[in-house]
């Protein structure tokens, strides 16, 4: 079967998804027939339908859990679909190793149109939207595969603050931020102000800088930069539907939460 030596061929490269495009250029075969593969090993268990048009390949090793790391096919699904990504939010923090909460799905920062949540089989992977997107703190990181997007630690920690709502809350993701801000380095810091334009995110930043490391040199960029450009209250847990009340700290952060954090 033609279909099983081009997954071969494909493993021997460490090569662990494909496109049905490129299967049909490999195979010379008709749609129908196409299918019919398809079909046939997916039945198996040796591969599995993704997204439209894209599979994984399961190897002997993976096929107890039936799911694949999501480093081995982020890239390859990426340049499938012709978008830009990042691996983030508690994915993110999970390679940086903040694995303070077990992740119970994957997350995926997009740009442009949002992408639908893919939910199948053990395979949970949850897109976000970045409405600016990033023009720094992106690293590439390797595995078997090649490379892969991942936000640093930093741009990590502020899509958190950004996305807390949708995530569990501060108080949930405050472990992590507390291990996260352990691998921030000064130079992560100076390339986010070149760029990242949500201000009450780098409020709320600041204020739990100060919360977690008061001592910390990020805090002093952070609030350098702040003063120079201007910025007013705001609240730190954006569930409330209240406007800020008073402040009695630098950061202007309204703390309509009681923090807690279980390290």
């Amino acid at each position: 079967m033609l279909l099983t030596d081009f997954i071969k061929s494909r493993l021997s490269l460490e090569e662990y998804s494909f496109s049905r495009d490129e299967y049909m250029a490999y195979s010379g075969k008709d749609a129908n027939a196409i299918a019919t593969d398809l079909a046939y090993l997916s039945e198996k268990g040796e591969i599995l339908s993704l997204r439209k048009g894209f599979y994984l390949i399961i190897p002997p090793r993976y096929s107890k859990l039936g799911v694949l790391p999501l480093e081995l096919y982020i890239n390859k699904l990426f340049e499938h679909l012709d978008k830009l990504y990042y691996i983030g939010l508690y994915s993110a923090a999970q390679i940086h190793g903040a694995a303070h909460q077990q992740v119970q799905a994957e997350y995926i920062i997009t740009q442009g149109t949002r992408m639908l949540d893919i939910h199948k089989k053990n395979i949970a992977i949850n897109f976000f939207l970045a409405s600016n997107w990033p023009q720094a703190n992106i690293v590439q990181k390797t595995s078997d595969a090649g490379y892969f997007n991942v936000s640093d630690p930093l741009l990590t920690i502020v899509d958190l603050i950004y996305h807390q709502r949708k995530l569990g809350g501060i108080n949930r993701m405050l472990a992590n931020i507390e291990e996260l801000l352990e691998e921030v380095e000064p130079s992560e810091m100076d390339s986010l102000l070149q760029w990242y334009p949500n201000k009450s995110v780098l409020q709320r930043l600041g204020f739990l800088i100060d919360f977690i490391s008061p001592k910390s040199d990020l805090a002093d960029l952070l609030i350098a930069y702040l003063e120079r450009y201007g910025f007013y209250p705001v609240l730190l847990n954006t569930s409330d539907k209240i406007k800020p009340g008073a402040v009695d700290n630098r950061w202007k952060v309204d703390v309509n939460l009681a923090l807690n954090s279980d390290i």
